[in-house]
């Protein structure tokens, strides 16, 4: 859908502080609508703190933000909370009491009926587009694995309360819809479910995500945040990456050429200390110009990890039939597999499938309930968890890594100091003496994560370590996955991410084995649709030829009338089985009639039983010998 001139929101001249922190100064910021738009930045730059300024949930020291006076906004935070004595379903619902207020007011006119307020009432369900809210709530929460309404908040996961919250600012089917990082907790299936809904609706977005294959189909422009400023690119996350390779050498291009011009200018002053001409004049106040832009830091890309990892031997872990059940739910079944020094795994399935299961199994911190694991003795795990942070919140970020050790293994020899090494992971100084407490939630993670690669693993085991990560971290670590020379275990919703390192999976089947597929994610889901398709072709001419065949030999045996009769039904059947899709079509869409909800309903359910009586006919003269 082509961006519109109309713009739906404006922000002027922002500048938020927090203490002495300033995250950015004077950026500017509008969005049209029809617009798809991606915030991207570093962990602790101020990405979520800039979405709620957009949102209205917090306060700004400077600028103005303006927006269109009716338009709706949604705005999806990054750790949503509710009510934890509500049930799924009253949570949901209290988001829509107005909504259900209109409905029930509906209701009441339709006996009492005084047409004029009946109208008006009947308008305004209209325009919040409610008449389908039930039919749509399920439909979302069937989507996003939230089946059982009457499970209270409190005994969900935090992944579960995301999902809940998801569904809901979806539903309110906003103008501007404002998501921070909409994939975290969503398994492969509900992302891709989440990628084809926003791509095909006309929704007005902004967004966090570091999902990049979500970044390039779905998104149609790229703002980075960057040094307290904004930068803008009108493309997909392809098209950003070479833009912003493109501005960054064009920027260390004029800050090299500035600090080589400065140079020339200090050693013109120094020789003519007492010129008091006017060019003199011009060029003496030109140096503080100059001096500004060459102090302007040279923009480095990445950095390079190249951790050593300890030698491992022949024996790395092996999996003897293992089984893995909690009480009646069985998790893992008969699973046997040897592990090799060079093996690159990525882990796949629904969630709840039992994946971090597994990963618990092999880094012994559960025992099979049958089976037996064989872990050799050169073996040392690195084990990144999606629980792991348990930092104590009142300690300096540097006294997290001297607690593990003062001075890391580098390789070939070197070794850095415990500073030397927080700064390669975008620590600077100043930010080493931050308490845990006043990290981001990726920050927090990228501690973490140094905290296992740090102790040299030669087994790394990595739990959805993509959660959180800014993309600039994100390819620091794959440079470094892609140089790792131990086995690697992943589990990762970030298609990109597991794209580029793996080279086969293990895929969790709903009957609890577990099948090795040769290949990454991309192709795995290729070779899915390419299955179905085939399965669906051979389906149909496998039906098409017992037609055929049930009409050569019917034909013979059946009298005229009934012959005549058992073709009609062929067509029948077809034709009631063609409006039904349509039905379903037509009562699933978001239609605003309320009456011809209640029409299709009923033509729907009489074409069911209909139907249902004249294939039994269809069946009972094929029988007929």
């Amino acid at each position: 859908m082509a961006v519109s001139n109309e713009i739906y929101l404006r922000a002027e001249g922002i500048t938020k502080r927090f203490g002495d922190v300033e995250l950015f100064d004077t950026i500017s910021l509008s969005v049209h609508k029809n617009e798809k738009i991606a915030l991207i930045a570093r962990n602790g730059a101020g990405k979520s703190t800039f979405l709620q300024i957009i949102a209205g949930k917090i306060d700004y020291d400077h600028g103005i933000i303006t927006q269109k006076n009716d338009i709706k906004i949604a705005y999806l935070e990054q750790s949503p909370h509710y009510n934890g004595n509500l049930t799924v379903e009253e949570a949901i619902y209290s988001d829509f009491k107005d909504i259900q207020e209109l409905l029930n007011r509906y209701e009441q006119l339709l006996i009492a009926d005084p047409k004029n307020e009946l109208a008006e009432i009947t308008n305004r369900i209209e325009v919040r587009q409610a008449w389908n809210l039930e039919v749509d709530i399920n439909r979302f929460l069937t989507k996003l694995k939230l089946t059982d309404k009457s499970k209270r908040i409190d005994t969900l996961s935090g992944g579960q309360v995301k999902r809940l919250a998801l569904a809901s600012v979806l539903l309110q089917k906003p103008d501007l819809l404002i998501l921070d990082e909409p994939t975290n907790h969503l398994d492969l299936e509900m992302i891709e479910w989440l990628e084809d809904y926003l791509m095909e609706s006309s929704v007005t977005l902004l967004m966090v995500t570091h999902d990049r294959y979500f970044l390039d189909r779905v998104c149609s422009r790229i703002v980075e945040l960057e040094d307290k400023k904004l930068y803008s690119y009108s493309g997909n996350y392809s098209y950003y990456l070479q833009k912003r390779s493109e501005r960054i050498e064009q920027h260390n291009a004029e800050v090299s050429k500035a600090k080589q011009l400065l140079k020339k200018e200090l050693e013109w002053l120094n020789r003519m200390p007492k010129a008091r001409t006017t060019k003199a004049k011009y060029r003496i106040e030109n140096v503080d110009i100059i001096k500004e832009k060459a102090s302007q830091r040279l923009i480095r890309d990445r950095i390079k990890l190249n951790f050593p990892s300890r030698r491992l031997g022949q024996k790395v872990v092996n999996l003897y039939n293992v089984s893995k059940q909690f009480d009646d739910l069985q998790v893992i079944k008969d699973l046997s597999y040897k592990f090799t020094r060079t093996d690159r795994i990525g882990i796949v399935g629904k969630n709840g499938s039992g994946k971090s299961t597994l990963l618990n199994l092999i880094a012994e911190r559960l025992k099979p309930t049958s089976g037996h694991i064989d872990i050799g003795t050169t073996v040392s795990v690195g084990y990144y968890r999606q629980d792991g942070l348990s930092f104590r919140e009142d300690k300096r970020v540097i006294d997290i890594v001297t607690d593990i050790m003062e001075v890391v293994n580098w390789g070939d020899g070197k070794k850095l100091t415990a500073r030397a090494f927080l700064n390669y992971f975008l620590f600077p100084p100043k930010m080493q003496q931050v308490k845990v407490e006043n990290l981001s939630g990726g920050e927090k993670r990228r501690l973490y994560l140094m905290t296992v690669l740090m102790q040299n693993p030669n087994f790394l085991i990595l739990d959805e370590p993509t959660n959180d990560l800014d993309i600039i971290t994100l390819n620091v670590l794959e440079e470094y996955l892609l140089q790792f020379e131990g086995a690697l275990v992943i589990v990762s919703h970030d298609r990109y991410f597991t794209d580029k390192l793996v080279d086969h999976l293990f895929v969790f089947e709903d009957n609890k084995t577990i099948r090795d597929f040769p290949g990454n994610y991309t192709q795995y889901r290729s070779s899915i649709l390419q299955k179905k398709s085939i399965e669906k072709n051979k389906v149909k001419a496998s039906g098409n030829d017992l037609i055929a065949t049930k009409k050569n030999d019917y034909s013979k045996r059946l009298s005229y009338n009934e012959k005549m009769e058992f073709e009609r039904l062929e067509h029948e059947i077809d034709e009631l089985t063609v409006r039904k899709k349509e039905l379903e079509i037509l009562i699933n869409t978001e239609t605003t009639d309320h009456n011809a909800l209640m029409k299709y309903s009923k033509e729907y359910n009489d074409i069911s039983e209909l139907l249902e009586k004249k294939e039994w006919r269809w069946l009972e003269l094929s029988e007929k010998a």
